[in-house]
């Protein structure tokens, strides 16, 4: 009997989880930083995606950029790591043991003209393993790390 509660329980877990975890992780939230993209403003936040087989892409709220994952040559990955100064002045001094790390995932790509172009993307810490897996499986290319941190971080 109790087995069935469980088995119940569960069913009505996974009924209330959002079809977007169901279908699994679909990209991730990003901020340009910056590149050789005319037309796109440093800053400007959107979403990674490496579901499609064919392209990555970066969508903003007026429209997407789109990179068949053959053109891509170049992945890195680094870390920027401060320490949370102001916080600590104006908090307490505890917060100048906590470190703040920012996740950057860089992309060189070929444009239609064969022109060599790049993206550099901060990345949310919690999307950046699976959005660096999916790259190096869609791309064939391997991510290249910045240093040992960025390599024990983007590996996990």
């Amino acid at each position: 009997m109790r087995t069935l509660a469980w088995l119940g329980l569960a069913a009505a877990s996974l009924a209330l989880l959002p079809p977007r975890l169901l279908a699994g992780d679909t990209g991730g939230r990003a901020e340009y930083v910056g590149g050789t993209v005319t037309g796109l403003p440093s800053r400007t936040e959107g979403e990674l995606s490496i579901t499609d087989p064919e392209e990555f892409s970066f969508r903003i709220k007026t429209g997407a950029i789109r990179i068949p994952y053959s053109r891509i040559h170049t992945l890195e990955y680094g870390q920027q790591v401060s320490r949370r100064y102001v916080s600590a002045v104006l908090v307490s001094p505890i917060l100048l043991l906590a470190k703040k790390r920012r996740h950057y995932l860089s992309v060189g790509y070929a444009d239609e003209d064969g022109r060599n172009q790049a993206m550099v993307f901060e990345v949310d810490k919690n999307h950046i393993r699976p959005i660096l897996v999916g790259l190096e499986a869609r791309t064939g290319r391997r991510v290249e790390y910045q240093d040992q941190e960025a390599r024990k971080g983007g590996k996990g």
